[in-house]
């Protein structure tokens, strides 16, 4: 394992940018770029070491595409990947956590022969806990099966076409990984979604916060708004279970030139 860089010492994570901005973190790695790749016709191969490794794919760009560097748009019902990598060295209790942008549409994630996790849904991100699955040497070896039969009409598929070409409104097929893949390290307690809502009439912003990890004694929450430069309010909330939900009331001008300062709209 090596140490694991900050986002600005790794020309990937540099050239890629960060994925979830609402979220950044200051250690993580983007996994785009070159993977080993097959095409599996009749979605017959069940587990990593029965595939043939014949080719390779630029992630996150599906297989139909040309950037991918397959542009294949016939008709398959699974495709496969694999990339090995470096894991990060991480301090006790810290966790290594692989993010999916979308994978179209059952995908099941394989971390050095072991199933880590199943996800089904093309247009929803997931995460995996991969900590416990990694190796004392590395590298890692990562391997994503994606299942997307595009015989089968049922399956949600919005406007991707059931075609080979795409025909009047329809669009082209879109199988596999198709949106950013990334590793983060997480402390043993972490933020993993949060929500605002801000209030016109009231003139305050609701917070929710969904908490995951280890649940112990202490912890708090601090909230920080700032516009301009300006803080507007900050408090600390005391954390009793996985979710916090507060509303931030803040300062009122009281004058409708000065709030307008602070709205916005599309």
């Amino acid at each position: 394992m090596r140490n694991y860089p900050r986002s600005s010492e790794s020309s990937s994570s540099r050239r890629h940018g960060y994925p979830r901005p609402q979220l950044e973190r200051e250690h993580w790695e983007s996994l785009n770029g070159p993977w080993d790749f097959a095409l599996d016709s009749g979605a017959a191969w069940t587990c990593p070491e029965q595939v043939d490794w014949k080719g390779q794919i630029q992630v996150p760009f599906s297989p139909e595409t040309p950037t991918s560097g397959v542009e294949d748009t016939g008709f398959f019902r699974a495709c496969w990947y694999r990339r090995e990598l470096v894991a990060p060295a991480l301090a006790p209790g810290q966790r290594l956590v692989l993010h999916f942008g979308a994978v179209d549409h059952a995908a099941t994630v394989w971390v050095n022969g072991s199933v880590a996790a199943r996800h089904e849904g093309g247009y929803t991100p997931f995460q995996v806990d991969i900590t416990d699955f990694l190796r004392e040497d590395d590298p890692q070896v990562l391997v994503v099966r994606a299942e997307d039969d595009p015989h089968d009409l049922a399956q949600p598929r919005g406007k991707q076409d059931w075609l080979r070409e795409p025909h009047s409104i329809w669009y082209p097929r879109t199988t596999g990984i198709w949106q950013t893949v990334w590793l983060e390290v997480l402390g043993p307690t972490s933020i993993r979604s949060l929500r605002w809502t801000p209030s016109v009439e009231r003139w305050d912003i609701g917070l929710e916060v969904r908490l995951q990890g280890e649940r112990r004694d202490g912890l708090r929450l601090q909230v920080k708004l700032q516009a301009g430069g300006k803080v507007l309010a900050e408090d600390t909330y005391s954390v009793r279970g996985e979710e916090v939900q507060r509303r931030i009331a803040l300062p009122d001008p009281g004058i409708e030139d000065a709030r307008q300062e602070l709205l916005w709209s599309p």
